[in-house]
């Protein structure tokens, strides 16, 4: 017999906890990515991954994490108990490993390489190539000097790929961003 997983007691509480956390990640000005829960024991985790144009900050993470704590309790305390027993809350934005599905995922990854599968009408390929430029259309690759145009229903899922011979382009301008100023130097010894 097969189980309607839309119905099942676990599918109820992620919407309810969903209904519940993403209202207040999107008023804090980040999106919610992925809400995964789990059980370990008599205890529940429930991870959220956030995400915002620009990225996010620990700062943010705390800030999005205290203020979905203090809901979730607030929902609890009227009555709506959303965990049997005890839980835990980890806040995080996503990792340059995550696919990219959406279109703010290829917007926020201009720039950058990617991997992905491309849909043509007799066949399937794989393209490396930058993302020159993003909308709710689709994304424009430069594959090796060729700029090419697709639209979302043709890309599967992209994969940033991580470069690590890109230093060329960095700037002296970068480079006083990280480099500590002379006062701090002082200070330190």
């Amino acid at each position: 017999m097969r189980t309607n997983r839309a119905s099942s007691p676990e599918a109820v509480r992620r919407d309810r906890v969903r209904a519940i956390v993403e209202p207040v990640v999107v008023a804090a000005g980040y999106d919610l990515e992925d809400l995964a829960m789990s059980r370990a024991g008599r205890r529940h985790l429930l991870r959220l991954t956030i995400d915002a144009d620009g990225g996010i900050t620990l700062d943010a993470v705390a800030v999005v994490s205290r203020a979905v704590s203090a809901a979730l309790d607030a929902a609890e305390e009227s009555g709506g108990v959303l965990f049997d027993g005890e839980y835990s809350l980890e806040v995080g934005s996503p990792g340059v490993d995550r696919p990219l599905r959406l279109p703010r995922h290829w917007g926020r990854n201009v720039g950058r390489l990617v991997r992905v599968q491309v849909r043509a009408e007799d066949a399937e390929r794989r393209l490396t190539g930058r993302v020159v430029a993003a909308d709710d259309e689709g994304v424009c690759l430069d594959v090796d000097g060729d700029e090419q145009s697709f639209g979302y229903e043709r890309l599967g899922p992209g994969r940033v790929q991580i470069e690590f011979n890109r230093l060329d382009e960095v700037t002296d301008d970068d480079l006083d961003e990280i480099a500590p100023d002379e006062d701090e130097e002082s200070d330190q010894r």
